[in-house]
């Protein structure tokens, strides 16, 4: 059954998350799971009492909507006290994050689309644990009746990826935190993957799912990309594509209208159309023929990987990274199951079992470095491998990297 109709025209959006904090990554995947299963209730608990409709959610994320800034305030403090008093059975350091923005979204296919939902959530992942923000606009329609404690002004802040700066507030209620760091709204970019310009690589990302495709684009920018484009279905991400030639273009398989391959279709013209733009597909399950369509004649600056992937930060930057550079990153498990299917007899038969394992981590975009560690191999011994491997499928002398990606073609395809 449908739920009851959002609100149109100006209307006060809350987004929370659960801060990352290093307690919360030390859980094992029972726990971790419990944990997000309570934070989603006590903030849809907080969210109704005070009058608002869930719009969407993700994992610890969620998305609301208020017809009055002061219920999304309530709901805000609600959420915090909630989260503060909660007994968390063992689970130290989780506290919540919330943003709360007044605007005009617009409303289509029962969710909320443009700058002012980005604007919310670029808000609340600038704040920590405990911290609840107000943008400019929410602050300026809240009376001071409305508020349960002081507003604190934290200054004009410029979030990536918006077009102009927003004064953000922060409400510092009695009997909650309000001593807090600087707001993460910048951060060094890391050295290694660099354009040749000195900066990240530019990508554009298509995902229809705004909360994902947020928190995707923040984690990027947080580690030195920049985000040029964004897309909610295969137009658009063609469009801006052609427009902004990016280095990556990172495609959800799965993209409205009909949610099955449009976004793997997209990819394939992005390849044919853009040999420069290298593509990393993302999907929700294994699907190794998507790979072998993908790679057509040539794997440099290809990579698929699973969603679940995104949230091993450093492997997943680095993945987007490697694909700008023109070299490739595959999931483990697509690797894993393109072996298990392997039943003819084919060029890669001339290698090793041991020389099979290497290529299958070369695949995967893993360094010499890597694959050492993983097959506890010393650097020596995996360069002969590498070499070997080379020599018996007969790759043509040349640099090193584009001979790596010719032998995972050469891996992927047989």
């Amino acid at each position: 059954m449908a739920g009851p109709e959002l609100p149109s025209g100006i209307v006060t959006l809350l987004f929370t998350d659960l801060d990352d904090s290093p307690e919360l990554g030390r859980l094992s995947p029972e726990p971790y799971g419990r944990v997000m299963a309570e934070h989603r209730t006590l903030v849809r608990s907080a969210i109704a009492e005070a009058g608002g409709q869930e719009v969407d959610r993700r994992g610890g994320e969620l998305l609301a909507v208020f017809e009055r800034p002061r219920d999304a305030v309530e709901a805000a403090v609600a959420i915090q006290r909630t989260h503060r008093d909660h007994d968390w059975a063992g689970a130290a350091g989780i506290r919540a994050r919330v943003g709360v923005h007044t605007g005009e979204p617009i409303l289509a296919e029962g969710s909320y689309l443009g700058l002012d939902v980005h604007r919310v959530v670029r808000l609340c992942t600038a704040g920590h644990g405990d911290q609840i923000l107000l943008s400019q606009s929410a602050r300026t329609l809240l009376q001071d009746d409305d508020l349960p404690g002081v507003v604190l002004d934290l200054g004009d802040v410029e979030f990536p990826g918006l077009p102009r700066p927003d004064r953000v507030f922060q409400l510092a209620v009695p009997d909650l935190a309000s001593e807090f760091p600087p707001l993460r709204t910048a951060s060094e970019p890391e050295p290694a993957g660099k354009r040749p310009d000195g900066g990240g690589p530019r990508v554009v990302l298509a995902e229809d799912a705004v909360l994902l495709r947020e928190g995707i684009a923040v984690l990027l920018e947080n580690h030195g990309c920049e985000i040029v484009g964004q897309a909610g279905n295969p137009d658009e991400l063609l469009l801006k594509v052609r427009s902004y030639r990016p280095d990556v273009a990172i495609v959800d398989v799965r993209m409205p209208p009909s949610h099955t391959d449009e976004g793997l279709r997209a990819a394939k013209e992005i390849r044919a159309q853009h040999p420069e733009v290298g593509v990393l597909v993302l999907s929700q399950y294994v699907e190794p023929t998507y790979v072998v369509e993908l790679l057509a004649e040539n794997a440099a600056g290809v990579g698929y990987l699973l969603k679940d992937r995104v949230n091993d930060v450093q492997e997943f930057v680095s993945a987007v990274r490697r694909i700008a550079d023109g070299g490739t990153a595959f999931d483990p498990k697509v690797v894993s199951e393109l072996v298990g299917r392997r039943q003819r007899e084919g060029a890669l038969d001339v290698l090793s079992p041991r020389e099979r394992e290497v290529l299958a981590l070369m695949a995967e975009g893993r360094s010499n470095q890597a694959i050492s560690e993983t097959l506890y191999l010393s650097a020596r011994a995996v360069e002969r491998h590498v070499t070997s491997i080379f020599t018996k499928l007969q790759l043509p002398a040349g640099v090193e990297d584009n001979r790596r990606v010719l032998a995972v073609l050469a891996f992927l395809r047989d």
